[in-house]
Order: structure tokens, then C-alpha cells, then sequence
């Protein structure tokens, strides 16, 4: 036990160390070590598969499910979408030191805020091995200190990828230490991790709603959590037919083990009964089992009952629960309810419908006539993503270089003295 808590006091150290000295960074040093990461990691492509063919393979001795499989999984696609995301996050302007809401007092002082990192963060995450470079070249940017714990299941890419981490830094002239990846799997080390307050400003957990639940109950740091995604899309009567079968289809089977994929279609009663019927037979043909109230079992007799667990139920796999509504006041209703404030979508040549789903529908991204598919960090011209948060303080959505920044006000006088 005294073993992995001095490991962790002793990372912790460095972290705070390096964090006052990448708070004070360039925009060129940092940006520079962003791009020789990205470059170390083109040069080691082999090196990175291999490692993750290792964890691949120990994952399906320990017989793991395939929506896990997907997200451990790295290739050549995967490995550039990780380097292309590093050259945008290097391209995207840099928070730290920017001054807003700068105005003029009664007494002559000027007032305003400045953008500055948030110091030292604790990424615990699991199976997917991009958030390793995704997490640490956010931090980076924003002038923050990062210290990584990732799943046993992917140990091997993550080293691999942190030692790509390591040459950039090296490279830029940055201190190493500014990204720290704990390499021991016992689970001692998260423990010990979320209780050290003396040097971690804030935990980010990214992985199974009892991995978050687990942390947020016994975190000493604050915790910026994203607990699961329970999206839904809502195909409306005013629905343009088409789109509705292509975003419907798109936001569940573009990949099943992701946050942001759809889990429950609401349709209205009225929606195009033809379109209806060509996207079950689209999922049907995916093999995606489709669980639905009575009203959706009429329209087929493969589609199965659902139960009332099925409503909030995050499957990250080939299932999808669907319902069919009276309205979109019902539809609203069933995803405030049963969802888990992720991403939502509605499907409509409404205006009247759109606005009032965009305005009464409690998430972090709420969406209109688009796939849930594009709630992503990347997607939203972050470059990458730390995480999803689905809580309100702090940061809600995809958190980028923002979500990973807090403000200070700075006062500027000439000689005032208040009376």
C-alpha cells in the first residue's frame, strides 16, 4: 500500500513542478511539442500496432465484449485521425493569457479576466488508448500538467503512445514531466490518485458509469465526469423522410461502442410510415435488435419487447430501444426523463418543433436535422476531446482547450487608492 502511495505522491510532485513551468510556456513551445508528438507518433505507427495487437489479444483470451474490442482497437485510419488531431489542436488559438470582459470603474481602475489553466489534471479513463494523446495534447495546449491512468486492457498502447508523449516534450524543450502515464494497473493507484488534493486540481474519469459513479463518491478533487450516453433521436411528423432514415440509421450503427451513438428512436405517430418501414428493415438487415413499446412491435415481428430498464439503457452494442410518441412534447418528456443529458437529436422541417426541442431538452448537445454521431470534440473543431461532461458545474459537452481553462480578474490603476 505505502508502495503505490509514495508512487503517486511522487508523480503528483513532478506534475506540480512541471505545471508552473507549461502555465508560463509559449504558444510556439507548446504547439512545437504538439507537432513532435504527432510526428514521433507517424514515425512508431508499427511499434503502436504491435503494442495494441498485444492488448487485443490478451482482451479476447479475457473474452471481452465487441463493443470494448472496437474501442481498444487501433489502425493505420485511427492512428492519423490521433495525429491529425494534434496538428489541429496546434492550429487552434490559445486561451491562456486571454483577457475579456476588460471595462472601466467609477474610480478609474480597469477591470477584466484572464484565461488561465486549471494546473494539474487526473485522467482516468478506460480501453480506449487515443485518449492517452488526446488528453495529454489538450492539456498541453492549455498549459496544463497531466497525469494519465489508463485500463489494464490497454497498458501496452498507452506506454507506447506515452513514450511518444515523452520524445516530443523532450524535443520542444518542454519538461517531461508535464504528462505522466501510471504505468501500475492495481487499482490502488486511482484510489490513491483521486484523494491527493495536495497535487491534482481536478479528475476527469472517462469509461463505465461504475468506474465514474465509484470515483465521484470518493474523489478528494474535483471531479469533471461524463457518467454515460443515453442519446436518443426523435423522428418528428414534420420529418423530411429521407433524413430521417439517414441520421436515425447513422447515429446507431456508425459505431456502436461510443458515447454519442443513438440508444432509443422516439418516433411520432405520423412520422412517413414507408420511411418507417425501410429504417427497420436497414437495422434489421445491420442485425441491430430492436426493443419497442407495443405500438413499435406492430410494425414487425422481429422487434422485441422492451422493458422499462431498456429506456435508460446505455447498450453500446447492436440494440436500440424504440418508442412511439404522440408528439414532441412527448418525445421531450421521455428524453428528459430516461436520458442521461449526452447528445439528442430531432429530426424536422419544423421550426416551431425545433426550437422548442432545442430549448426544452435538458443535454449537453442538443441537435437538429444531424446524426448524434457528430457530438465529439473533434468534430466541434476542438481538435480532440478530454471527455463529455454531462454535469452542469464548470464545463459541460465536449471539453477542449475552454473546458480545461478557469479565469482570474486582474485589476489595472494608475495610483488609485480607494477612500
Amino acid at each position: 500500500m505505502g508502495s503505490i502511495a509514495e508512487l503517486i505522491k511522487i508523480i503528483g510532485q513532478k506534475a506540480r513542478s512541471a505545471s508552473e513551468t507549461l502555465r508560463i510556456a509559449s504558444t510556439d513551445q507548446k504547439n512545437n511539442a504538439l507537432i513532435s508528438i504527432a510526428s514521433q507518433i507517424q514515425q512508431n505507427k508499427q511499434f503502436i500496432l504491435d503494442a495494441n495487437d498485444l492488448d487485443l489479444k490478451a482482451a479476447r483470451e479475457n473474452s471481452i465484449d465487441d463493443a470494448l474490442l472496437d474501442r481498444l482497437m487501433l489502425n493505420d485510419e485511427r492512428l492519423d485521425s490521433v495525429v491529425e488531431g494534434l496538428h489541429q489542436i496546434s492550429t487552434l488559438v490559445d486561451p491562456i493569457g486571454q483577457i475579456s470582459d476588460f471595462k472601466e470603474r467609477p474610480s478609474g481602475i480597469k477591470i477584466g479576466k484572464m484565461m488561465v489553466p486549471l494546473g494539474v489534471i487526473g485522467m482516468i479513463y478506460e480501453s480506449r488508448p487515443n485518449v492517452t494523446v488526446d488528453a495529454a495534447g489538450l492539456c498541453i495546449k492549455s498549459g496544463n500538467a497531466i497525469i494519465l491512468r489508463g485500463g489494464s486492457e490497454a497498458i501496452n498502447s498507452n506506454i507506447a503512445f506515452y513514450s511518444c508523449i515523452e520524445r516530443g516534450l523532450e524535443e520542444a524543450g518542454l519538461d517531461p514531466n508535464s504528462v505522466q502515464l501510471i504505468k501500475v494497473t492495481d487499482r490502488e493507484a486511482v484510489t490513491e490518485l483521486v484523494s491527493a488534493s495536495d497535487y491534482v486540481d481536478a479528475i476527469i474519469p472517462r469509461g463505465g458509469k461504475g468506474l465514474i459513479k465509484n470515483i465521484s463518491m470518493n474523489a478528494r478533487v474535483p471531479v469533471i465526469k461524463h457518467l454515460d450516453g443515453v442519446c436518443h433521436t426523435y423522428l418528428d411528423k414534420d420529418a423530411d423522410p429521407q433524413k430521417g432514415v439517414d441520421i436515425a440509421f447513422n447515429g446507431k450503427t456508425r459505431r456502436y461502442g461510443v458515447c454519442n451513438a443513438t440508444e432509443t428512436l422516439l418516433v411520432h405517430k405520423d412520422f412517413d410510415s414507408e420511411a418507417l418501414s425501410k429504417l427497420i428493415e436497414l437495422f434489421i438487415k445491420k442485425e441491430v435488435e430492436i426493443r419497442g413499446c407495443e405500438k413499435s412491435q406492430m410494425l414487425s415481428n422481429v422487434i422485441k419487447k422492451a422493458t422499462e430498464d431498456d429506456w435508460s439503457e446505455e447498450y453500446l452494442a447492436p440494440i436500440l430501444s424504440m418508442k412511439i410518441v404522440d408528439s414532441v412534447d412527448e418525445a421531450i418528456s421521455h428524453i428528459n426523463t430516461y436520458g442521461s443529458a449526452h447528445t439528442d437529436a430531432i429530426v424536422t422541417e419544423n421550426n416551431a418543433n425545433s426550437k422548442k426541442f432545442l430549448s426544452e431538452v435538458d443535454s449537453s448537445s442538443v441537435m437538429v436535422n444531424a446524426s448524434t454521431g457528430f457530438a465529439d470534440g473533434f468534430e466541434y473543431g476542438f481538435g480532440a476531446e478530454i471527455g463529455i461532461s454531462t454535469g452542469k458545474f464548470h464545463v459541460r459537452g465536449p471539453v477542449g482547450l475552454e473546458g480545461l481553462t478557469s479565469q482570474k480578474y486582474i485589476v489595472m490603476g494608475d495610483g488609485q487608492i480607494r477612500p
